[in-house]
């Protein structure tokens, strides 16, 4: 296995010799990081005495590791002494830490190597080979990421820098609009944009239009990137319920303004076939990329998403829906709601490491249909206390008009008239109840909404609001 002892001798050399150098190389190196068991039970033992405010020496190493039966092997403190004779300078003393846990972090890939092909070679596991693969990007990954010892507290230099670049970019752009654009002008006077990084929360009860609007959004993101490099993005789609065929369908539906029902039972003009044929030459162009795989782990998810953006590159995310995952872990799926919070928070995690919102859809319990007022709440949410707190955004869909349309009187009625009052300011339209928004405001955005299409709009603006 790849290992230097000499350079574990210095570093430890190093500490005992200027206790002030473990600060600076704590913050990654561990004792499992040295080949030499001895030499990490030094460390750690040294560790200890320095994060108590002791000195760590010889002597008071030696005292404390009295009954180490491997320095005793060594002769106790004389080790110690040749430990110390091999120190360096604090400069050195670092990059040798780095050396160390460079040369962990290779011992850690030969085994998960070796972990890959003796599953591969196993014929007794129920795991098939795409499985297999997605596990070892998942831990391949997660080892990358441990082996990154640049990360931790920045200057706030390097934060204010990052952040003037967000507001330079919002100037540059038209419209002014520092995040992504999703192409729904009122929401994103209200929000910004979407945010790289940030989980989004967008739910609604059955038939309020939850996958409609993201793939309003989805299309809006793709096709802004399409027609221009610097707009828009790269979007990926995981639908969870639907087909990639039904998806797609909605979408041509959506774009091509012709009513989903009509195009499946084939009614549909030649005006209306032109129309489809000409929005579908213009999908196919779009960087969106679908992945209809149903009851799919979170991890998995993590691990397509991940090896996307390292292929293609990506730049938004959504999940449709959040209630059709599963967890990964075993305990998981015998509590439902542990299940939920570690769906969110690896939703969380993935939008922080791929550095990219992520918009996942959510059922809302039936207790809004139970209420007189069915505006929903942010206690409506299923298992809300996890979705509520890991999102940085969560968003309502509400429709007064749906509930409306089932309370329609009989057209001769005397109550017609009334109810037909109550419908009108409310029809073709949607509200988007912003509940949580982490970034600034809550507060509602009003949209138009094509029911035939189940496409959702920018409402037409009088010269008095456009002020």
């Amino acid at each position: 296995m790849p290992h230097n002892l000499d350079a574990e001798q210095a570093v430890l050399g190093a500490i005992l010799f200027n206790n002030d150098i473990f600060e600076d190389i704590a913050e990654f190196l561990q004792a499992k990081h040295f080949y030499e068991p001895l030499h990490g039970r030094i460390y750690e033992r040294a560790a200890e005495l320095i994060r108590k405010g002791l000195r760590a020496s010889i002597i008071t190493l030696g005292s404390a590791m009295a009954d180490d039966p491997g320095l005793k092997e060594l002769n106790g403190q004389a080790y110690l002494k040749v430990v110390t004779a091999a120190s360096i300078a604090a400069p050195g003393a670092k990059e040798y830490a780095r050396l160390l846990y460079d040369l962990a972090i290779k011992r850690e890939l030969i085994v998960f190597a070796d972990d890959v092909q003796h599953a591969a070679f196993d014929r007794s596991t129920e795991l098939a080979a795409e499985d297999q693969i997605e596990r070892a990007e998942g831990q391949l990954y997660s080892l990358a990421e441990h082996g990154n010892i640049e990360r931790g507290l920045e200057s706030a230099k390097a934060a204010f820098t990052k952040a003037i670049e967000v507001v330079e970019g919002a100037y540059r752009k038209s419209g002014h609009v520092a995040g992504l654009a999703t192409g729904l002008r009122d929401l994103d006077e209200k929000l910004g944009g979407f945010f790289p990084s940030d989980l989004i929360i967008l739910a609604a009860r059955p038939g309020m239009g939850k996958t409609s609007f993201a793939t309003n959004i989805a299309f809006n993101i793709a096709r802004a990137r399409a027609r221009s490099p610097s707009d828009g993005g790269m979007v990926g789609f995981f639908t969870l319920e639907m087909s990639s065929e039904q998806l797609a369908l909605r979408i041509l539906s959506e774009q091509a303004e012709v009513a989903s029902q009509q195009i499946r039972k084939g009614h549909i003009t030649e005006r209306d076939f032109r129309k489809i044929v000409d929005v579908a030459g213009e999908l196919e162009r779009l960087p969106l990329f679908i992945d209809q795989t149903g009851a799919i782990p979170v991890s998995t998810l993590a691990a397509r998403a991940r090896r996307h953006k390292r292929r293609f590159g990506l730049d938004f995310l959504v999940v449709d829906y959040l209630q059709l995952m599963s967890g990964s872990g075993r305990k998981s799926h015998e509590n439902r709601v542990q299940e939920v919070t570690e769906i969110t928070q690896g939703l969380k995690a993935l939008a922080k490491d791929l550095n990219v919102p992520v918009l996942a859809l959510s059922q809302l319990s039936r207790a809004v249909e139970q209420r007189e007022n069915k505006r929903p709440m942010l206690s409506d949410l299923r298992e809300s206390g996890s979705i509520e707190q890991d999102a940085d955004i969560v968003m309502f869909i509400y429709r007064e008009a749906y509930y409306l349309k089932s309370q329609m009187p009989a057209p001769d009625s005397a109550e017609f008239l009334d109810w037909q009052s109550k419908m009108e300011p409310v029809h073709g339209r949607a509200e988007i109840l912003i509940e949580k928004h982490r970034h600034g405001p809550t507060g509602v955005v009003s949209l138009a909404f094509a029911e035939e299409f189940t496409r959702f709009g920018n409402l037409e603006r009088t010269d008095y609001e456009a002020r």
